[in-house]
């Protein structure tokens, strides 16, 4: 027998697998075979967008499809051309990815290393853990805000950057934060690069930005002509709904762009992706009536929830943070058995609480019946 473990470098020996949460194809069969709820199962665990994509990007994906036979514009000219007029920036600050997860991983491969620290908040999003292992570098989790905080979980950054030290090449930052929902101003932010040494690269992780409407939360994206180590990722699986053709981007300095498309794989974003996002970028209307409709079920589920005694975590996302306490897991295993599917926190050391993607009216109705039957 070969031992692959002991061939496998060291940083990826300790690794685990990301880990998605349910096996949801094998629970949507599992559901329409036997018949055990008799409506389709409600999936509330993976922050996906209940409003769909823009008609302009699903009319894209059909148009494309004529020339699906022949490889993707290798550079995403188009998209990349879209990006920049949106944004107000060069296509050199531009790196495509395939989803921002795509990317995040690829910039501790360029910038960490054995003998290198990363540093991330302890309850920030844990693929930022798996880049820094995968790397070979020291993950340096940061303490978070303290419970009784409004923003309990959430990044505390003095306390971030009291971790920060003369090994640290990367930062991760999620704002608004994943799992947490949480935020931190604008003000925070800027004293925090403005007291960071050049040479620590700062990766803002902004793939919730478009539903925020905090009036102290301003995205870092003004900042990145000032700061050549602070990158910006965002991506079109959330706002833009298309989560199934795994599309995201970079914005940082033109230099920092250059060395990422080294490593950047040929093709790494497909040629449907590359239409559906130009398209949905261009349908602003479509986008707005997302956040939209986002932003009152967000208000109303929270409200809901909070009627029946649950603490519920600020959030300036699609989703929730709840703590349900030492139920919590009954609870999600006894709302999975009625056709609901929420994201279960035990990975990230919140086992106390279930995360809940905002859905749309009827969903989140379908919810709240449930849990109601489950609180009894």
């Amino acid at each position: 027998m070969v031992d692959f473990e002991r061939l496998a470098r060291p940083g990826v020996r300790e690794l685990r697998a990301y880990d998605p949460g349910h096996d949801l194809v094998s629970l949507r069969r599992r559901f329409a075979e036997a018949q055990l709820v008799g409506t389709p199962l409600i999936e509330l665990g993976s922050n996906e967008n209940p409003y769909g994509a823009s008609p302009c990007a699903r009319q894209a994906i059909v148009d494309a499809l004529v020339s699906i036979h022949i490889y993707p514009d290798p550079l995403g000219g188009d998209l990349k051309r879209a990006l920049a007029a949106f944004h107000g920036v060069e296509t050199s600050r531009l790196l495509l990815g395939n989803g921002s997860h795509e990317l995040l991983m690829q910039f501790a491969q360029v910038f960490a290393g054995p003998g290198d620290e990363v540093v991330a908040s302890k309850f920030g999003f844990a693929v930022y853990a798996l880049a820094a292992q995968a790397a070979g570098a020291t993950f340096c989790p940061a303490p978070a805000l303290p419970r009784g905080h409004a923003m309990q979980h959430g990044h505390d950054l003095p306390e971030l950057r009291a971790v920060i030290g003369p090994r640290t090449k990367l930062v991760y930052l999620a704002n608004p934060n994943n799992p947490t929902g949480t935020w931190f101003s604008a003000d925070a932010f800027a004293a925090f690069m403005a007291s960071l040494p050049s040479d620590v690269i700062v990766v803002v992780d902004e793939a919730y930005a478009e539903f925020v409407d905090a009036a102290d939360y301003a995205s870092a994206l003004p900042l990145v002509a000032s700061y050549p180590n602070l990158v910006v990722t965002r991506t079109f699986s959330k706002a833009y709904a298309l989560a199934g053709l795994r599309v995201g981007y970079a914005i940082a300095d033109a230099g920092l762009i250059a060395v990422m498309e080294r490593v950047r794989e040929s093709f790494n974003v497909n040629a449907l992706g590359l239409a559906a996002a130009e398209a949905a970028l261009a349908d602003g209307a479509h986008l707005h009536s997302s956040i939209s409709g986002n932003s009152m079920q967000r208000a109303a589920l929270s409200a809901a929830l909070r009627a029946r005694g649950l603490h519920v975590s600020p959030s300036q996302t699609n989703f929730l943070l709840v703590a349900f306490g030492e139920r919590a897991s009954h609870v999600e295993a006894a709302l999975v058995s009625r056709g609901v599917v929420l994201r279960p926190m035990g990975g990230y050391g919140l086992g106390e609480y279930l995360r809940i993607t905002v859905g749309s009216v009827s969903g989140n109705e379908r919810l709240l019946a449930a849990l109601d039957e489950v609180l009894g």
